[in-house]
């Protein structure tokens, strides 16, 4: 068995590196010995987000041009979609000062970015890149998530249900979209029956934060999905409902009664 390596780890010195090597044939002026130094210089006493953070921000200022030019330098070095539904942070993992590249810089850009996050999750994730633009462009965020539910990639798909989730793991907690908790729970009904558990998943997990937060709403929400018959895989009920179960709640242990027959 090979010895666990923290994440954080990875992000030092060689990724940098790695990024450098990618970036040069594209960009011939990028400084890589004085970028890689940077990292290496300042990466030890950071921790994951930190050193993500400080590789993103070596990049914006390596690459001495405007956004949109810096985009397109970095969008055309992140690689082939990832084919497989996992596996966005074990192999797509450089990708992820990549996504924060965008996620701190490219605000007022909306569509630029946007478009980039749709690709960039395709190969790595933008669940956590995105919710700044859902927070400043509610409405025309959660216009592109509408026309993404039905896209043909799985972790497009996804993002839609994982990006807005009230409270993503490793994120900053954000309330539901406008406050309304049915503005997230329209998103998640466009992807109950979805052909992948992946994203099955995610709903699930969505439908969990919510909760913990407006639980009577999505109760309610539930049911009458459950009785319209959109709502028919067990898993996503017993995964959504799991938190509620644990406190003996007896809504969630009632629905669940209903699910179980």
């Amino acid at each position: 068995m090979g010895t666990y390596t923290p994440l954080k780890h990875y992000f030092a010195g060689e990724l940098a590196t790695r990024l450098a090597h990618l970036i040069a044939p594209v960009y011939p002026e990028f400084p890589t010995q004085s970028f890689v130094q940077a990292v290496e210089e300042k990466v030890e006493p950071l921790e994951l987000k930190e050193r993500v953070q400080l590789i993103a921000e070596q990049l914006r200022q390596a690459i001495n041009l405007e956004y949109p030019e810096q985009l397109h330098i970095l969008l055309s070095i992140i690689g082939p979609e990832i084919e497989k539904e996992e596996g966005m942070f074990t192999e797509g993992y450089f990708l992820m000062p990549i996504a924060y590249f965008v996620e701190c810089y490219g605000l007022e850009h909306f569509d630029l970015s946007m478009a980039a996050l749709y690709e960039i999750t395709k190969r790595h994730t933008s669940e956590y890149a995105i919710r700044p633009y859902l927070l400043r462009y509610p409405a025309e965020t959660v216009e592109k998530l509408h026309a993404w539910a039905s896209d043909e990639n799985a972790h497009v798909r996804r993002l839609v249900s994982e990006g807005t989730r009230p409270r993503l793991p490793w994120a900053k907690r954000i309330n539901a979209i406008y406050g309304d908790p049915l503005v997230n729970l329209a998103l998640l009904e466009l992807l109950l029956n979805d052909q992948s558990a992946y994203v099955r998943k995610s709903v699930a997990n969505h439908l969990n934060d919510l909760t913990k937060d407006f639980k009577d709403v999505t109760i309610e929400w539930m049911v009458k999905q459950l009785e319209s018959g959109r709502l028919h895989d067990a898993s996503t009920i017993r995964r959504a409902l799991r938190t509620l179960v644990k406190t003996n709640d007896s809504a969630a242990t009632n629905l669940l009664d209903r699910v179980n027959r």
